[in-house]
């Protein structure tokens, strides 16, 4: 389905919970997590029925996030769901990899096929004070993990933060040189109470492409520099891996936005950056039909915005990220 400004929109990312077992600067709320109440959260049926409608619609591709998505006791079930879905083409997960060293086997078997791990760092000093991380073996090993699964390729996606990581940009990068791995740079994007945090310690894609050409060589752009998803990929001289830059605020993609978003409490949000949403939990629970999901969801592709605000520092304030869904 198109939405009124011609874009095709087939990718949906869902939430399945707002817990984390890290606590990111950038991500939590100032005063410590805020937690939906269990009984608030989609139930793995509840997913189905939701993700079946928008196959119905037109969604083809889905990720799985959180909060941390590994931490919800029957994520292995969810992934099993919906790898039964007829008509889905593409189901994956953003994870912060912690538990992926025992959950990358079983994740392959219900039907998942590529993840996305979360790591800001490969100093433990740094990742702890980012990242609320104290062991980043943990994140090694599961990164290992899926690798030897088959979740591949891997992609490792580094949130900039100035002062905290913007340093360690020529290391991550380093990464491709030896592995097969998309390593991905993302802007920090301001959201509920931490928006004062992003536009204090944000750091511009084009500076972290600065710092890795001066030390590891030319970025050579792949598909001629056209975005890639959200992505403008490259490719250190001789690397087997690629480079990823994705600049929602110095150069946002909203022309060729793709993508949706479901909160774990079962709102359909409209833009990751505005704070419009619509519920399905509330018409599932009233006993809503399948058709009436569909419906919902082409009142909330023919709403869907167009263009940031960001600039003017009109930043939304109705949700952080984990409780939207990275």
């Amino acid at each position: 389905m198109e939405d009124s400004y011609g874009r095709r929109i087939n990718y949906l990312r869902l939430s399945v919970t707002d817990r984390c077992n890290l606590n990111c600067l950038y991500c939590q709320p100032g005063e410590g997590p805020t937690i939906t109440p269990p009984e608030e959260l989609l139930t793995a049926p509840e997913i189905e029925q939701v993700v079946r409608a928008a196959v119905a619609v037109g969604f083809d591709k889905l990720r799985l996030t959180g909060g941390e998505p590994t931490v919800r006791p029957d994520i292995v079930e969810i992934v099993e769901r919906l790898a039964g879905v007829p008509g889905l083409e593409e189901l994956l997960m953003t994870t912060n990899g912690v538990r992926l060293k025992y959950l990358a086997e079983p994740f392959y078997r219900a039907g998942l096929r590529r993840v996305n791990i979360h790591l800001d760092s490969l100093d433990a000093a740094r990742v702890q004070r980012l990242m609320g991380l104290g062991a980043p073996q943990k994140v090694w090993d599961g990164i290992l993990a899926a690798e030897q699964a088959g979740l591949v390729p891997i992609k490792l996606n580094m949130v900039l933060t100035r002062g905290y990581n913007d340093a360690d940009v020529v290391d991550m990068a380093r990464l491709t040189l030896e592995h097969d791995w998309h390593v991905r740079f993302i802007e920090l994007m301001p959201l509920g109470d931490r928006a004062h945090f992003a536009y204090d310690y944000y750091v511009p894609s084009q500076e972290a492409m600065d710092r890795i050409q001066a030390a590891l060589g030319a970025l050579v752009p792949l598909y001629d520099g056209q975005l890639v998803g959200e992505a403008r990929l490259y490719r250190l001289g001789g690397a087997p891996g690629t480079l990823g830059f994705i600049n929602p605020v110095s150069n946002p993609y909203c022309d060729s936005c793709n993508h949706m978003r479901i909160t774990a409490d079962g709102q359909v949000r409209l833009c990751l950056l505005a704070d419009h949403e619509l519920s399905l939990r509330d018409a599932l629970r009233a006993g809503g039909s399948q058709e009436e999901l569909v419906a919902l969801f082409r009142q909330a592709i023919a709403a869907k915005p167009f263009g940031l605000h960001l600039q003017h520092g009109h930043a939304p304030a109705g949700r952080t990220m984990v409780r939207i869904g990275g």
